[in-house]
């Protein structure tokens, strides 16, 4: 997995399934919201992730579907949670449905909602047509915190071409 370039930071955090380096108490979040390599055959929940000790709010979320059987359907949803164990009602933000192996990047923006503490994906699956209707999907989701340098220069880049 790679790491967010740094130019200085203090030691790193293992968990299950990421490197967390840290810098100045705040953590850079580099993970999976769904771990690699999973495999959907009906509806799911990945691990809560802890984003509370995050370096910024703004995350790049990433949909890689490896691997899938034809006339199907994959919803990949992301809810919030202030205390790991009530989660939101409605997701915090859904990638469009999806029908095709391949990669997808989406934002999520915390940043005007600071009771959310904890991140997971939910997926749905579905599958249509004849012979055997049990669906089939192999993908993950990365989640990686957006350096504050980034934001600044892609905010500065908008605010220009306006």
């Amino acid at each position: 997995m790679n790491a967010v370039p740094l130019t200085s930071w203090r030691g790193r955090v293992d968990t299950c399934f990421a490197t967390i380096p840290v810098m100045n108490s705040r953590a850079l979040i580099d993970t999976f919201l769904v771990p690699e390599k999973t495999v959907a055959k009906a509806k799911g929940d990945g691990p809560s992730i802890d984003v509370s000790g995050a370096a910024n709010r703004v995350f790049l979320l990433t949909l890689q579907i490896t691997k899938i059987v034809e006339q199907e359907s994959l919803d990949v949803s992301i809810y919030g949670s202030s205390d790991d164990a009530t989660w939101s009602p409605k997701p915090l933000l859904a990638f469009p449905q999806k029908f095709y192996a391949g990669q997808h990047p989406l934002l999520l923006d915390l940043a005007q909602q600071p009771e959310v503490k904890f991140v997971r994906a939910h997926w749905e699956v579905s599958r249509w047509g004849r012979g055997d209707e049990t669906p089939m999907f192999e993908f993950h989701v990365m989640l990686k915190d957006v350096p504050a340098e980034i934001l600044q220069e892609a905010s500065a880049e908008a605010k220009a071409m306006r």
